[in-house]
Order: C-alpha cells, then structure tokens, then sequence
C-alpha cells in the first residue's frame, strides 16, 4: 500500500477521559477513506491530531510523510480540512472567498485568478462568482468549502462530518465532487455519522468509544456481521461498546 496517512497506537487523553485509543490504520493515495462513528466516538478528536492541530499524548502518525507531533504546520501545508460547521467567509462574495484561501495555502495570484473561473464553472456558480456567500442555499455553501478545501490540490483532504444538515440529494452531488477528487489522486478521509455514506467509501474503520472495532470494505463488514446496511453493523458494534 502507497500509504499517505499511518497512524500507530495513536492516543489522545484529556486528564482522566481517552478521547482516543491507541488506534492504527493506513490510508492509500487516492482512497476515500471513511471514519465512521457516533457522536462522541472519538472522530474529530483524532482528525484534529492527523491535521497537526491537536498533539497527540501517545503514539505516532504520518500524514504526507511528516510526523503529526513534530511538523504539525509542513502537515497543513500538504492537506486540505473542510470542518463540520460552514468555515467560509459569509460577508465576501464566493470569489472572494476562493482567492483569499487559495492565498492562505500559498499559491500565487498568477495562479489564482484563471484557476477561480475554471472551479466555478465546475460548480455551476460562475454567474454567482459575485455573490455573497451568506446569500447561497446550504448546499451550495457546502460544495463551495469543499472546492476551497481542495483548491490547491494537496495530497489529502480531511471532510469532517460536510454533509450535516444538507438534503440527500445535494448530499448525493457532494459525494461526486469527492469521486471526482479521488479520481485525480486526492486521498479522501471523511467522518460522517450518516451510515448510508458508508457505502461510497473504498474502506471505512468504526469507531465506538474511542477505538477503532472495525476496518474494512462496506462489502466485507456486511458479510462479518451478517447484515444488510451499515446500520446494522454499526448497531451491532455500538451494542458491543454499551456492554463492555
């Protein structure tokens, strides 16, 4: 496996709770990686460590091949990061919004301004490159942040929980632009609590209380389990977590 994220019995505590616990796992280039779990799992928890904004109280990880502990700001620079809660500027229009982030990662206004044109015509909101962001549906916000996310191209993009809140079928629109990404080589690594969204992920882990208790293709952890959805593995881990 051409590996783009490892994580070693990665560990994150706060005083007395393990939010975390001793995790491991690899992630290809390319993969859509899903990181499944209920609220409170641990998800955002050990995505904030693998995005160099949390350290880690034990354990190792590798994103992009720097350590996540020791060159947390050489990880941003190689990484996209869409969070749970809409991150865009909503008082700049939505090329506004394009070019200042794409200048946070760095890249020149040369490169900048023909790249914008191309994204919105993508999108379908080059007639609305001049409106403001607090003015667009919920689900033009969210493809939006995603293609700011990915604006610069970067090795990995970490999705924290993007598709709340949003209809299943701008959910569903969603999902192609993350296929899309994958097919140029961007790595996916998405937490969602949405257990349908499962299966559109290469190889999905399930967290319950912090530790990873499954790892594997959708196709394979249905036939583990005996079940017809991701719900009812999920059901069946999280049983196993209340019990324990």
């Amino acid at each position: 496996m051409n590996s783009v994220i490892q994580a070693s019995q990665l560990t994150k505590r706060f005083g007395n709770f393990t939010a975390v616990d001793h995790i491991s796992f690899e992630v290809a280039k390319g993969e859509i990686f899903g990181f499944l779990g209920a609220n409170g799992a641990g998800k955002t928890t050990a995505m904030r460590m693998l995005c160099g904004l949390s350290k880690p109280t034990s354990g190792q990880g590798l994103v992009a091949g720097y350590d996540i502990a020791k060159q947390p700001e050489e990880v941003k620079k190689h990484i996209g990061y869409m969070s749970q809660k809409f991150s865009l500027y909503e008082d700049l229009k939505v090329w506004e919004n394009m070019q200042l982030y794409a200048g946070i990662y760095g890249m020149n206004i040369k490169q900048i301004r023909p790249k914008i044109d191309e994204k919105l015509h993508q999108l379908g909101l080059f007639d609305e490159r001049n409106t403001f962001v607090s003015q667009l549906p919920l689900g033009w916000k969210q493809k939006l942040a995603f293609s700011v996310a990915i604006f610069h191209e970067p090795q990995i993009v970490f999705l924290d929980e993007p598709t709340g809140g949003v209809d299943p079928i701008t959910r569903r629109q969603f999902w192609e632009l993350i296929y899309e990404a994958a097919d140029r080589g961007i790595t996916i690594f998405v937490t969602t609590h949405y257990m349908d969204e499962a299966e559109y992920c290469h190889r999905i882990s399930m967290m319950v209380d912090g530790k990873i208790e499954a790892l594997d293709t959708p196709k394979n952890l249905r036939e583990r389990f005996r079940a017809a959805t991701m719900d009812e593995v999920f059901y069946q881990l999280a049983r196993k977590g209340r019990e324990n």
